[in-house]
């Protein structure tokens, strides 16, 4: 049967110094082949498009290898299981794991851990949702927010990149946490949508001209800010910096703002660190691969919130891989409105 399938592939071509263009990927074929004793073939159906993406394409130690010459793009993704010798996985079985920007990932059996290949189910949440909420930017936020930023009913939370992937499901979470919660978004759709539909108590327009930031934070946290969310980094978190509260805890989850500066190098670091010091404060870097052994009970937690509606799940989605050069840099022109997602194959 695989014998038939033909599977299309974006690989990297080369390394990109600033924003990543069609240049940098080939577009490969090759033939599907059948899995091994102990492997499972899947078909892809939707990928996961994150800014951590872009940090996988430099040739820099990371908390993940780097993405080598000629590789198929990593990317996570939900898919459908076509072939299987491995007692595990049934054929049609919906599964979640480290696919790859492809239409079809055949693992072989020492690899399925590698990959995070798991089941998942589709009445607790849909493709998009397992994408999102219940995926790696859900859990991002889960573990950032719980274990790291460690939130406390009353306090003032702040979360930059508020209507994307990771912001909307912390902001949601501190809310269900007895949190004052501000978000930082890039236009008034997305900050009308944080305060109308998810709930958060403000939300700062960073495109409202020079000074909004500071501006907002003024006027919305004047007691300050005892838990920052970071996503972007830069100039914001410069501002944040000013505005902690004593015993803040500012969580890095990421710096989209600098990801495609020249030399493959973050910019200038926090010019206002000395907050830290002055407010006996705390920062803390959170990657989501650290608690894969507690997904399930986040997964537990967050998909109860979806499914009695108390949380959202917002998906933008773009569909063919022939597409994926410019879809990713939606994410770094604010183009994206909720979780990027890439339909690969209709379910």
């Amino acid at each position: 049967m695989t014998a038939a399938l033909t599977n299309h592939q974006v690989r990297l071509a080369q390394r990109p110094e600033t924003t990543a263009t069609r240049e940098h990927w080939n577009f490969t074929t090759e033939p599907v082949g059948d899995p091994a004793e102990g492997g499972v073939l899947v078909k892809v159906l939707s990928l996961s498009l994150d800014p951590a993406m872009r940090g996988w394409l430099n040739d820099a130690r990371s908390y993940i290898p780097p993405v080598a010459i000629g590789e198929v793009m990593r990317a996570g993704g939900v898919g459908r299981v076509i072939a299987s010798k491995n007692p595990a996985f049934a054929v049609g079985d919906t599964v979640y794991g480290t696919l790859n920007v492809q239409e079809y990932m055949l693992i072989a059996q020492e690899e399925l851990k590698r990959n995070g290949l798991v089941k998942i189910d589709l009445s607790v949440g849909s493709i998009g949702q397992w994408l999102n909420v219940l995926g790696m930017p859900g859990m991002t936020g889960y573990f950032g927010l719980m274990d790291v930023g460690q939130p406390k009913p009353g306090e003032t939370v702040v979360v930059s990149g508020a209507a994307g992937a990771v912001g909307q499901t912390v902001g949601q979470l501190a809310k269900l946490k007895g949190c004052r919660v501000v978000g930082i978004a890039g236009g008034e759709a997305k900050c009308k949508w944080v305060v109308e539909e998810l709930g958060f108590d403000a939300c700062i327009d960073y495109k409202a001209g020079d000074g909004a930031v500071r501006a907002g934070l003024k006027e919305h946290c004047p007691k300050g800010v005892d838990i920052y969310f970071d996503n972007v980094g830069g100039e914001i978190l410069d501002h944040v910096l000013a505005k902690i509260a004593r015993k803040a805890r500012i969580i890095i989850c990421g710096a989209i703002s600098q990801y495609n500066n020249a030399n493959s190098m973050p910019g200038a670091g926090p010019r206002n660190y000395l907050s830290l010091l002055v407010n006996r404060a705390r920062m803390e870097g959170i990657v989501v691969f650290d608690y894969a052994d507690r997904y399930p009970i986040a997964i537990a937690e967050l998909s109860g919130y979806l499914k009695d509606g108390r949380m959202k799940s917002k998906e933008d989605t773009v569909k063919g891989l022939d597409t994926f050069p410019e879809s990713l840099n939606k994410l770094f022109k604010g183009e994206n409105f909720g979780k990027l997602v890439m339909e690969v194959s209709a379910d």
